[in-house]
């Protein structure tokens, strides 16, 4: 099978949440399996320090919209690891400081950015290679879907082609005014509460919901919850209609860079049968957090995060204070919200002795973070899968989590009796919760046969893409029965 993924962001070239570490990833692996895969992102101005020197693959595609023609080059991006990268190339709407946003907010064009990158890859791929099915990523390409039933309906070239979306966060949409349906030259028929419509806004992520073929997200348990209105963000409705149609894939991980075995970022190398390498690490992590000076009895916790509301930093500000009488250290590494960045800071002053700060992302600290530290939390609000925590799993680093979504599912809470399992778990969405299931994690730390047991159970787990990459070939030869 040819499987075109479309996706807002892609390891190595940009970076802003999981999702890039997902397209970064499972392309490689279902092409390992043998199928056809093109991967189409727009070109960015950070993807365009990738390539100093342009390779054309397609001079100029012509996009209308209302009252104007755009005009998008397709950038070849060659071939790695069995994967063809092809860009849309519109420097107006693509040569920009971030890929979404400004610090004042989301540009307001982005309708019409990606808008214009939907009918981009589908107008490409009628020149470049016509795939047996469209693989789209949350609202950035949610609009592939609906072109292609819509404005693309009677195109004998594409008429066959299935779609996939998969829905990595629910609570971002796309949400535009009424009037995008008229500059994005789409029929004002779909601009329904059945359709687009949403609220009175035009929604894209509720236009590839209805039109795509066969929906995915990212774990079981998000699949089911974002059926619920406590994780639906005002689409469970829609999303209960299709749940015939909707399967939950966890996310795996690339463990190609993320194996205490071989990873180049940490001061020392350790595995499952030799943990001796962790202690260094845990001294490296120390030192660069400015606490060179505590003893190894002390419970290095850590976080690596967007500082944002989803992620639960509104219970760790209440449980810290409490925590500070505990023996731990605090190492928190991340950007995100003003409120969290500022929490943070002030947390860093009031408590310097037990908690380090740095607000800003450093891909070499947070693999020292996953190495050196030992407890790893994520308390999250909503986490439809989560990649930290299996990163934790494998470095060794147990997870406290929230169980939802992804973290429910791939965490199992520790059971002293047995000496099985894998982290904590705590279920209400509670700062007393939380506390204690951090608590029971630091009581086990003081048991270091105990520790090491649990440890070890952490870093036997497979998140590797090769389970999750089947299940995503099964869905697309569903859909490509469906569709001849």
């Amino acid at each position: 099978m040819h499987i075109v993924f479309a996706a807002s962001e892609c390891l190595p070239f940009i970076k802003t949440g999981g999702l890039a570490d997902v397209i970064g990833s499972l392309p490689r692996e279902i092409a390992r399996k043998g199928h056809q895969v093109t991967v189409y992102l727009p070109f960015y101005r950070q993807v365009r320090e990738h390539f100093p020197e342009k390779k054309i693959a397609l001079p100029s595609l012509t996009i209308p919209f209302q009252y104007y023609n755009r005009f998008a080059a397709v950038v070849d991006g060659g071939k790695r690891d069995g994967v063809q990268y092809f860009f849309i190339d519109c420097p107006e709407l693509f040569d920009r400081e971030s890929p979404y946003a400004t610090p004042a907010g989301d540009y307001p064009d982005n309708w019409e950015r990606f808008g214009l990158f939907c009918r981009a890859v589908l107008e490409a791929s009628k020149q470049l290679g016509i795939p047996d099915i469209f693989h789209v990523h949350d609202w950035q390409t949610s609009l592939l879907p609906v072109y292609l039933r819509t404005v693309y309906y009677f195109d004998p070239l594409l008429r066959n082609v299935g779609t996939v979306l998969t829905i990595h966060n629910a609570g971002y949409h796309g949400l535009f005014p009424p009037v995008t349906v008229e500059r994005l030259l789409l029929p004002w028929d779909i601009f329904t509460p059945e359709k687009v419509e949403f609220y009175d806004s035009f929604n894209f992520l509720k236009g590839g919901i209805v039109y795509a073929d066969m929906l995915t997200t990212v774990s079981h348990k998000y699949a089911e919850e974002i059926q619920t209105p406590e994780f639906g963000h005002g689409l469970e409705g829609v999303l209960h209609k299709r749940a015939s149609d909707l399967r939950g894939i966890l996310n795996g991980v690339d463990y190609s860079k993320w194996d205490p075995a071989t990873d180049g970022r940490i001061a020392a190398h350790y595995s499952i049968e030799d943990l001796e390498g962790k202690a260094e690490c845990k001294r490296d992590l120390l030192h660069a957090f400015g606490a060179p000076h505590l003893s190894e009895d002390t419970a290095v916790l850590g976080i690596v995060s967007r500082l944002a509301t989803q992620k639960g930093f509104d219970l760790t500000a209440q449980i810290i204070e409490r925590l500070t009488f505990e023996n731990i250290f605090l190492v928190v590494l991340g950007t995100g919200e003003p409120y969290y960045e500022n929490l943070f800071r002030s947390l860093h002053e009031r408590f310097p002795e037990k908690i380090s700060v740095r607000i800003t992302y450093d891909e070499t600290l947070a693999h020292k973070i996953e190495a050196g530290a030992d407890i790893y939390l994520m308390p999250s609000r909503y986490e439809p899968c989560g990649l930290n925590q299996i990163y934790s799993l494998k470095y060794g680093t147990v997870p406290v989590v929230r169980a939802t979504g992804g973290l429910d599912d791939t965490i199992e809470e520790w059971d002293p009796q047995t000496h099985t399992g894998t982290g904590f778990k705590f279920a209400n969405y509670a700062a007393d919760d939380y506390l204690q299931a951090v608590q029971r994690a630091l009581t086990v730390f003081k048991d270091k046969t105990a520790w090491r047991t649990l440890m070890r159970n952490g870093m036997k787990q497979d998140y590797s893409w090769a389970k999750p990459s089947s299940e995503y070939i099964e869905v697309y030869q569903e859909v490509a029965r469906r569709r001849s």
